[in-house]
């Protein structure tokens, strides 16, 4: 059996949207910047998908701008939202994303600000009062924080830190890579300034993705050369890719009850099956269905030989996985979230994560191979 548990990394894409793209790709050519015909169809199907995207997310279209992916969302927000707003001052925590930290450090070091980080607990939960006291403290501030954490999965009170970013008169980024399709966001309501997606993550195409920008914020394109995006972004649209995204945050949004209930069932279901099944298991980060992503649990094994080979064995069983963030795979460094929380180095990890296409058989299978290695390598 071969059994796909890297969800968070990336997802299959739904039957549906590859329907829609192979559509797109076999009919629609056209560039989307000419004025002719064909230039003329394609633009109508990215102001559609524009569309789309905004009304699910209860927003406008002017506010959604399409990007490569959540990396390009994120360092344009991060860059822009601070050097075109004459921030000195930014606030973050260091579990989030390198697309994030790494961003923050960088202008840190060039003198563009200061940055501080806020502390989180050994289940990867913000410290909202010190929070508060670090707007309060400081001059007006960015602050950039996820939703959820792609490698423990726990969850972040985006309301509560809008009313404080409010309070504050402060700027409000939101990696919500890993929450987009799957929790409502209702832009609205929620007192953010910048948001951002990757489609890849939501069971659509890789390579594009879209960057929320609240009206009231300003900023500068990041990426110059043309005037796509209503001269936000320089280059040529990925027609196919947005109208990919597209399609599959609309999907996500009509099933989204319903295989929230069934992939929550399957991360409950192998919480049990692993704590009855494989002595010495916990968990890194939350587990509470209300503090936890439901498409990721972070397993901490069992000190053992050869810790450092369980992903290798579990990849050889047909099981693929990951032992942190897929953005840093290849690499010898351990997880900057798992270090951040406080977690046991000498105890190997390894992140599950679960989509719509997984099965109840596929996680009997999954532990059942965990059991054996954890046993040999006792």
């Amino acid at each position: 059996m071969r059994v796909y548990l890297d969800n968070a990394a990336t997802t299959p894409i739904d039957p549906e949207v590859l329907k829609v793209m192979f559509t797109v790709m076999e009919s629609n050519y056209g560039n989307p910047s000419s004025i002719h015909g064909h230039g003329r169809e394609a633009r109508a199907l990215i102001e559609k998908s524009r569309k789309t995207i905004a009304n699910l997310l209860h927003t406008s279209p002017a506010e959604i701008f399409f990007t490569s992916g959540g990396t390009e969302a994120d360092n344009t927000a991060i860059r822009c939202g601070i050097i075109d707003n004459n921030i000195k001052h930014a606030i973050t925590s260091r579990l989030e994303h390198h697309a994030v930290i790494h961003t923050l450090e960088a202008m840190q070091k060039a003198g563009t600000l200061s940055l501080s980080f806020v502390d989180t607990d050994s289940r990867g939960n913000i410290d909202y009062q010190q929070l508060e006291t670090l707007l309060q403290n400081n001059e007006r501030s960015f602050v950039s924080l996820m939703h959820a954490n792609n490698e423990i999965g726990t969850l972040t009170d985006i309301n509560l830190i809008g009313d404080l970013c409010e309070k504050y008169n402060a700027i409000f980024h939101c990696d919500t890579v890993q929450t987009m399709g799957h929790y409502l966001h209702d832009l609205s309501k929620l007192k953010m300034h910048f948001m951002v997606c990757a489609a890849h993550k939501l069971h659509g195409p890789k390579g594009i993705g879209f960057l929320h920008v609240n009206h009231q914020i300003k900023i500068k394109p990041m990426i110059y050369g043309g005037s796509q995006e209503r001269n936000m972004r320089g280059g040529t649209e990925n027609v196919y890719g947005i109208v990919g995204l597209a399609k599959a945050l609309e999907i996500a949004y009509a099933e989204m009850a319903e295989h929230k209930q069934y992939i929550q069932g399957l991360k409950t279901y192998m919480i049990g099956q692993l704590t009855e099944k494989v002595p010495g298991i916990s968990f890194n980060g939350e587990i509470d269905p209300d503090k936890s992503l439901y498409t990721v649990l972070n397993v901490s094994f069992p000190e053992m030989e050869m810790a450092d080979m369980l992903l290798f064995n579990l990849d050889i069983a047909g099981i693929s996985a990951s032992g942190g963030s897929a953005c840093s795979s290849g690499t010898d460094i351990g997880s900057h979230v798992l270090s951040a929380i406080g977690a046991n180095p000498l105890r190997p990890a390894v992140r599950f994560s679960f989509s719509k296409y997984n099965t109840k058989a596929e996680v009997d299978y999954t532990v059942a191979k965990i059991r054996e290695l954890c046993l040999v390598n006792a």
